[in-house]
């Protein structure tokens, strides 16, 4: 029997683990007579089917191998997308289900008994000739672990980092024997299905910004959750996902909006956080002359604000967003501790207007020099970035100890920053939330947390309309009748 060999993973003199040589999971997947199906790959070679080919034993495991480069030939296979686009998620899954539908008509279920079908499929554009533009893809794999058990999905979106087409497309190969290896013998466990995708693969040659698993065999997986082992494996930056729970792309979800993004731990999203969100997007909107619907509204949650006790408490991450989903927002989860890093990254698919909201707290750590030590132009250079676009802030208040309230008026910064700050708000640039709900001031999310965990009573009337029921019919935040 075929003795799969596997390569040591080092740091340093430490051993981490031993993955298996990319050679051998192909080969094990020729070697399983019940795997079977076809591979259609779009945009940069057959580089996936190439692993299967010459790890021997092939013919037992593909049934068709194809690339229909030509668009005419595309479309008329898959049929033409409603943007004229090809590398899209759309043409993927369309990819998908055509070439399973396929093998399900021409392989007799009668004379294969034991079959389990899959279709692999990639959709991408390498980098250009002026590299301008490194190129992106997405992946995805359609396929049973029974004969008689319906399709099951995992699909990926890709950024290319390397500048070079050719070594792209042997990140795409290795890429995607991981993805089917990974189907076949990790879909008990997704976590580490996700991490070992980047077998054979370093974080500096591909980033993975968005995933989604569905079908019979994920059922029981949350895809926020699965969005969150991208960040927090260092897989991505930032990634995204709507009030239905799935992953979305930030690329095309941020693409040309204009943004007005709120940063707190929402744990849980009370009122005040409401408050915040209704009264600043109504600014936003008001002295940009847009409307409401032509803004997208991110709610953001660090990984910082995700840690708990050094750990990130993936239970209860899991709890705010149930929360934030079921008010209807998009999320964000990021692992950008400085808001600079935030506006870099909006801006990196929108040139339309920006906006940032936040209590004093926040404000203050803006100008706190500690936080851009690790800049050659220290604050100077953060509050640049951060305000270089047109960028305004929308400042919440909030009440000291003696019960007054504090807005950029009475605002009290170090006094070697004062100038700097008045600079800053007498150009506009920092923009109080007047019409704000005084008796939502004395709401802390932390104190709700602790009532709700310690069984107290009067915490509702602190939250949105109907989270209290979310969170008593769902036992959040270890909340017990």
């Amino acid at each position: 029997m075929k003795n799969f060999a596997e390569d040591l993973v080092l740091d340093g003199d430490r051993i981490i683990e031993h993955q298996p040589a990319i050679s051998d999971k192909a080969l094990r997947i020729n070697l399983n007579k019940n795997i079977y199906g076809t591979f259609a790959e779009i945009g940069a070679g057959q580089e996936t089917v190439r692993h299967f080919f010459r790890a021997g034993g092939s013919s037992r495991t593909i049934a068709k191998a194809m690339s229909a480069y030509d668009k005419d030939f595309s479309d008329a296979i898959y049929t033409v997308e409603n943007d004229g686009r090809y590398v899209t998620e759309s043409r993927l899954k369309k990819m998908l289900i055509h070439e399973t539908d396929l093998i399900e008509d021409r392989i007799e279920r009668e004379r294969h008994p034991s079959k389990t079908f899959f279709s692999y499929a990639n959709t991408v554009a390498t980098i250009d000739f002026a590299k301008s533009f490194k190129g992106h893809g997405w992946v995805g794999i359609r396929f049973q672990s029974k004969p008689d058990e319906a399709y099951s999905e995992i699909i990926l979106h890709i950024q290319f980092k390397e500048t070079d087409s050719k070594l792209q497309q042997e990140t795409l190969g290795i890429l995607g024997v991981n993805l089917i290896y990974g189907a076949y013998y990790q879909h008990n466990d997704p976590k580490n299905l996700i991490r070992k995708l980047y077998d054979h693969i370093d974080k500096d040659q591909i980033e993975i910004d968005s995933i989604n698993f569905s079908g019979p065999l994920f059922k029981a997986v949350d895809n926020r959750l699965m969005s969150l082992q991208l960040v927090k494996n260092g897989m991505t930056d930032a990634v995204m996902f709507g009030p239905d729970g799935q992953s979305k792309l930030p690329a095309t979800t941020l693409y040309r909006k204009n943004i007005l993004a709120l940063r707190g731990s929402f744990r849980p999203v009370t009122l005040v956080n409401m408050n915040m969100y209704k009264k600043s997007l109504q600014l936003f909107v008001e002295e940009n002359q847009l409307e409401a619907e032509e803004t997208l509204v991110v709610f953001e949650m660090t990984l910082s604000n995700l840690l708990m006790e050094g750990e990130i408490d993936e239970v209860d991450f899991l709890h705010r967003a149930e929360l934030l989903c079921a008010l209807g927002q998009s999320v964000m989860i990021s692992n950008f501790q400085e808001y600079y890093r935030v506006v870099e990254y909006f801006s990196q698919y929108t040139k339309e207007k920006i906006g940032l909201t936040m209590g004093v707290s926040s404000l203050l750590n803006i100008f706190d020099e500690k936080y851009y030590t690790h800049l050659n132009g220290g604050i100077l250079e953060g509050l640049g970035k951060l305000f270089y676009r047109d960028l305004k802030v929308f400042l919440y208040p909030m009440k000291d100890e003696n019960q007054q309230i504090v807005t950029t008026e009475n605002l009290k910064v170090a006094l070697h920053i004062k100038e700097l700050y008045k600079y800053f708000k007498k150009a506009g640039k920092i923009v109080d939330i007047k019409n704000f709900e005084e008796k939502n001031l004395s709401i802390f999310s932390r104190e709700i947390y602790q009532m709700i965990h310690d069984g107290q009573s009067g915490w509702e009337s602190a939250l949105p309309e109907g989270i209290a029921t979310e969170i008593k019919s769902k036992k959040l935040f270890g909340y017990k009748a």
